[in-house]
């Protein structure tokens, strides 16, 4: 595969790694939309292992 899509890819894993930090921080933190960020980037990572 393409090493931009590649770079993409780890940039989307990153970004959502840091989405995910930035909610855990707050007070009430959104278990909802932190679950969904990790599913997201649970599917990214695996997508990252089969190219």
């Amino acid at each position: 595969m393409e090493s931009s899509h590649i770079s993409a890819l780890e940039t989307k894993h990153a970004g959502l790694e840091a989405k995910i930090r930035e909610e855990m921080n707050r007070p009430m933190p959104d278990e909802t939309r932190v679950q969904d960020l990790k599913k997201r980037k649970l599917r990214i990572k695996e997508e990252l292992a089969q190219v």
